[in-house]
């Protein structure tokens, strides 16, 4: 008999560290604290987060609630060593769902898996997490963190987030009146967001540069920095705009599958809208990835937000006033076209070219 099987096994020998995880959870708990709201005390080590509507104002409430993840963007976090952004894109990937349909953010949880927990890693992550939900007025009232070795290799890691807001009865997005003629506004993105990363990885494998290496597009910047650029929350803005103006008829996240995918999501049958691409603040990384990994126009905006996170769609009679609440809340809008009217399965059609 070896000596292992006379002493018997334990769990860390099966590569789970119990002690690492309670560490986490005593570094977490000050950033957790901080994004306590009205509502929820965020507070965690229990089996379950509390919230309460009434705290928070709600009369007639109805929830809604998203979630998704960070994709192949945690891989350039993993391989870089910088883990302190992706958690905010998580939270934005969920919260920018839940506002474009009228709905404030109540509340958030997050999903953290590993093959090996370390709790600095581990620490920085929720620390994006925490900032991602100060800056949209949720809290963040629990999470799981899953340390699975043989499922994840060495220190990789996935995350997934799940986020829950209200909006009072009568309120919800979109509105059912979207018609020919009304204004389309994009708001600006702060880059790639947290969609198209596959491409991303593929261009800047085809480029030979490392993650450490100047980004030809961001001076001042390693590879990995820009590209890991958090994706922007336009929750506190959108919410502010809204109930600033009854003009705003819909709103669009734009996130997998670009314009011609997510902007139908939100309009009625045989509506569809008219998009000027000339219009549209392409940023540099766009333009970057485009000409190094060759790809079409026609993929960018099937692929990526171009420069355009999120879409509003605004009454034809009040489009000025809904650009002014926009800018009064700090959104820097810009006119991209029109509803129309659409039969076929094309909803969004293009005019001009994109500045890649």
């Amino acid at each position: 008999m070896t000596e292992e099987a006379a002493t018997g096994l334990t769990y860390a020998q099966a590569g789970v560290d119990i002690d690492a995880g309670n560490e986490m959870v005593e570094r977490i708990k000050p950033m957790v604290r901080a994004t306590r709201r009205p509502g929820a005390d965020a507070e965690i080590g229990g089996f379950g987060g509390l919230f309460d509507l009434k705290a928070a104002g709600f009369i007639d409430p109805i929830l809604v609630a998203a979630n998704d993840g960070v994709g192949t963007k945690v891989k350039i976090a993993i391989e870089s060593g910088i883990h302190d952004t992706v958690g905010v894109d998580l939270v934005a990937m969920c919260v920018n769902d839940l506002v474009v349909q009228g709905a404030e953010p109540l509340f958030f949880l997050d999903y953290y898996a590993t093959g090996k927990l370390e709790p600095t890693t581990g620490a920085a992550i929720v620390a994006g997490i925490a900032r991602g939900c100060v800056e949209s007025g949720c809290a963040l009232i629990g999470g799981e963190t899953a340390e699975m070795p043989g499922l994840y290799r060495g220190s990789d890691y996935d995350l997934a987030g799940f986020a829950v807001g209200a909006a009072e009865r009568g309120r919800l997005l979109p509105r059912g009146d979207v018609a020919p003629g009304d204004m389309v506004f994009g708001l600006p993105s702060s880059g790639v967001h947290s969609n198209g990363f596959s491409l991303v990885r593929r261009i800047v494998e085809r480029s030979g540069l490392d993650w450490g290496a100047p980004a030809p597009f961001a001076p001042g910047q390693s590879l990995a920095q820009a590209l890991l650029t958090p994706t922007r929350l336009y929750v506190k803005p959108l919410l502010a705009a809204l109930k600033a103006t009854g003009a705003i008829k819909a709103l669009a996240h734009i996130t997998g599958g670009g314009f011609p995918d997510n902007i139908p999501r939100v309009l009625p049958k045989a509506v569809g809208v008219s998009l000027d691409l000339a219009a549209i603040p392409v940023l540099p990384v766009f333009k970057w990835l485009a000409a190094t990994g060759n790809v079409a126009e026609r993929e960018m905006l099937r692929t990526f937000n171009c420069g355009i996170g999120m879409i509003v769609v605004a009454s034809r009679d009040h489009a000025a006033e809904a650009e002014a609440a926009l800018r009064a809340a700090g959104e820097a809008p810009v006119r991209l076209g029109e509803a129309i009217a659409a039969d076929g399965e094309e909803r969004v059609s293009y005019r001009g070219r994109l500045a890649l």
